[in-house]
């Protein structure tokens, strides 16, 4: 924290106590934050340019229908239906996981290696 955010820390903790800010707008709202902070200078604007035209990252539009399969897989009580919702939801995490770049384990190391234990 640099040293005019402390001064601003404290200059507002002091407003507080003094309940100068209680009455603001919006007081006891959770703040709607836009915070681009992490992107680079140069790229905000396309990335804002984007953002407003609807278009959403992979990693975000995969994200977010994993958090939606997850919520519809805990509502369905069918046996046949919670399968396809589990294989959809498996195969989003999978999606995710490559778009990422991450190293996707089948389980075929793991099987090929019982099935030789097995047979030792």
């Amino acid at each position: 924290m640099t040293i005019l955010d402390q001064i601003a820390e404290r200059r507002i903790q002091q407003a507080a106590q003094r309940s100068e800010i209680d009455d603001l707008p919006g007081a006891g709202k959770p703040l709607a934050l836009d915070d681009d902070a992490l992107i680079p200078d140069e790229l905000r604007a396309g990335y804002r340019l984007l953002k407003n035209a609807g278009y959403l990252l992979q990693e975000v539009q995969l994200t977010k229908e994993i958090k939606e399969a997850e919520q519809l897989l805990d509502c369905i009580l069918e046996v046949g239906e919670r399968d396809k919702a589990e294989r959809r939801l498996r195969c989003l995490r999978l999606r995710l996981s490559q778009s990422r770049g991450e190293r996707i384990d089948f389980g075929i190391e793991r099987r090929y290696r019982d099935k030789l234990l097995d047979k030792l």
